[in-house]
């Protein structure tokens, strides 16, 4: 595999020339996530960028719901000039008023997106894919010796109260329920087919957040689930037996988005920003060390990564289910409402 700073060295020539001279020692404010995910912004995104501009990147480290949050808290006068929101929360900063039109020609590596890397408003473009992941099946390889084929595996008597799936807590939950009731034959206007297939699961957890669902994995609490690919793969590059697959009836995908902070500081370095993070070589770092799918064309990753992202060996961002967030958000105390009454416990 190359090195993080041969592949991106490329992208940094390129965007020392449209550095212009007096940016040199100015810095922008970047909302993004912790963890592994803040350390592989920094160094695939934050890192080549203050390589290439001579712009300092001050990470500003949170969940996408406390982002949205402070951008509203701050709007008006924002301290932010770049926000990572997930799906979803995306389309509510939109709602919100906090986020600044993307002109996408004025960000030359925005002409290779995929057309499901781009959002666009009322306003124009909201909002850019910086990477896509997605929620599959999850097991043990020891303990589960055959790799599962089907989402209906999680209903089988072997693994019964050794199995998880997200709640509504998680971002993932309510995606989720749309997903199954899709598969079952349901309607957006008729839920019922997924919470009775839910309300015959031997479930051991409903997992809020996703270190929950690995901390149940590591554990060996919980054998076979719904996890994020990044999880998953994470946790078996830690050295635990553990296998993703991308099952027959597919994934439910969503994606980590960049977003201009409307009214931010420093909005022409905040465009160079999103062009950094838009570039192939970005790209490719976030898949090594995220197992993110590429939300830009052309981007090569070695064959040992391209087998770990969201769409399986063999898929692309096409075979990915991406559902309308404004619908599922539209839905969300209702369905919320209802896990509560006949699921909760």
């Amino acid at each position: 595999m190359k090195s993080t700073a041969l592949i991106l060295s490329a992208s940094a020539i390129a965007l020392s020339a449209m550095a212009p001279a007096h940016a040199q020692g100015d810095s922008i404010t970047v909302a993004w996530y912790g963890g592994n995910w803040g350390d592989a912004f920094q160094a695939c995104i934050g890192t080549p960028f203050t390589e290439a501009t001579g712009i300092k990147v001050v990470p500003d480290i949170g969940t996408s719901t406390t982002t949205l949050a402070k951008l509203q808290q701050q709007a008006g006068a924002p301290t932010l000039d770049v926000a990572f929101l997930d799906g979803g929360i995306s389309e509510l900063a939109e709602e919100a008023g906090v986020l600044a039109p993307i002109d996408l020609k004025a960000i030359p590596n925005a002409a290779n997106l995929a057309d499901a890397a781009v959002y666009e408003g009322d306003n124009g473009v909201y909002a850019v894919s910086g990477g896509f992941y997605s929620l599959g099946l999850t097991y043990n390889t020891q303990e589960i010796s055959k790799p599962p084929a089907s989402w209906e595996d999680l209903w089988n008597d072997d693994y019964a109260f050794a199995v998880t799936i997200p709640s509504p807590s998680n971002s993932s939950g309510i995606p989720f329920i749309f997903f199954l009731n899709q598969m079952l034959g349901g309607t957006s206007d008729d839920f019922s087919p997924a919470f009775e297939k839910l309300k015959s699961l031997d479930a051991a957890l409903y997992f809020d957040s996703s270190g929950a669902a690995s901390n149940a994995f590591q554990s060996g609490e919980i054998i076979i689930g719904a996890h994020f690919n990044v999880g998953a793969w994470g946790l078996a590059d830690a050295g635990l037996p553990i296998g993703f697959v991308v099952p027959k009836e597919g994934v439910w995908a969503t994606d980590a988005r960049l977003h201009l902070v409307k009214g931010g500081p420093n909005p022409e370095a905040a465009a160079k920003f999103l062009d950094t993070a838009l570039s192939a070589e970005a790209a490719s770092c976030l898949a090594a060390n995220l197992y993110l799918g590429p939300a830009v064309k052309n981007v090569e990753v070695p064959e040992e990564v391209a087998g770990k992202l969201p769409w399986g060996e063999s898929g692309s961002v096409d075979d990915l289910l991406l559902f309308d967030w404004n619908e599922v958000n539209a839905k969300r105390a209702e369905l919320t409402d209802m896990w509560n009454r006949e699921l909760a416990r």
